[in-house]
C-alpha cells in the first residue's frame, strides 16, 4: 500500500484518480482549498486536507506532505487571472516540487498537457499564453529536480467515459481527438504503481493502445 497525495483534489481529474487509488489498496490524501469541498473529496474514500498551496510556505506544504509516498500535482487556477495562473501553476507547483524534497517524498507525477514546453508556440496575445508558460516553467523545473518525476501530457481534455486506452504516440496537433479525464486519471494511477515511467514526459490521446500496455 502507498499513500498518495493529490494536490488539487477537487479538480475533475483528482476526483477520479482518487477512488481508483483506494479502490487497489492505496490511502489517499487530496489536498484542497476550499473547505466547502471537503465532503466531495472525502466520497471518493479520501481523507481531505485543507491547505492553500498558493498562499502556503514550502514548509507549510512540507509538513502536508509529510508520510506520504508520492504526490500528484493536478491543481490549476483555471484560467482567466493570469497572476493566478503563475501563482498555482508554476510558483506553488515549484513550492510543491521543493517541499516534497523537504518532506523526503521521491516520486511526483504532474499532471501537464500535450505540447507544453518552452517552445509551446502560444502567441503572446492569446489568453492561453500564461498556462503555457507557468506549464513550461513547472515542467522544466521539475525535470531537473532531484525527484523520481513523471509528466503526464494529455491532449484536449473531454467529459468522455473512460475507454482505458489511449494513444501513447500522440504529437501536438490541432486534428488530435481529445483525452478524457477518467482516462487520465487511468493513466496517472498506472504510472504511480509503475516505478519504469520515472524520468518520463508521457503524451498521448485517447487511442487503441491499453492504457497499462502503453505506459509499460
Amino acid at each position: 500500500m502507498a499513500h498518495i497525495a493529490i494536490i488539487g483534489g477537487h479538480g475533475k481529474i483528482a476526483l477520479l484518480l482518487a477512488p481508483l487509488l483506494i479502490a487497489r489498496g492505496d490511502a489517499v490524501t487530496s489536498i484542497i482549498r476550499n473547505a466547502d469541498h471537503a465532503a466531495d473529496v472525502e466520497a471518493t474514500g479520501a481523507r481531505a486536507l485543507i491547505l492553500d498551496i498558493e498562499n502556503s510556505t514550502e514548509g507549510q506544504i512540507a509538513e502536508a506532505l509529510t508520510g506520504t509516498d508520492a504526490v500528484v500535482f493536478s491543481a490549476g487556477a483555471g484560467g482567466g487571472d493570469p497572476a493566478r495562473t503563475y501563482a498555482v501553476d508554476r510558483d506553488a507547483a515549484i513550492a510543491t516540487m521543493h517541499a516534497a524534497q523537504s518532506a523526503g517524498v521521491r516520486r511526483f507525477v504532474m499532471v501537464s498537457y500535450l505540447g507544453a514546453g518552452p517552445d509551446h508556440g502560444v502567441p503572446e496575445s492569446d489568453s492561453f499564453f500564461p498556462y503555457a508558460e507557468a506549464k513550461a516553467a513547472a515542467d522544466t523545473a521539475l525535470r531537473s529536480a532531484d525527484l523520481d518525476w513523471t509528466i503526464l501530457m494529455p491532449g484536449r481534455l473531454t467529459l468522455d467515459e473512460p475507454t482505458g486506452a489511449i494513444d501513447p504516440g500522440a504529437t501536438r496537433s490541432p486534428d488530435n481527438p481529445g483525452t478524457s479525464r477518467a482516462n487520465v486519471a487511468l493513466v496517472a494511477a498506472a504510472v504511480l504503481a509503475t516505478p519504469s515511467t520515472t524520468g518520463k514526459d508521457i503524451a498521448f490521446t485517447d487511442g487503441d493502445v491499453p492504457v497499462d500496455q502503453a505506459v509499460r
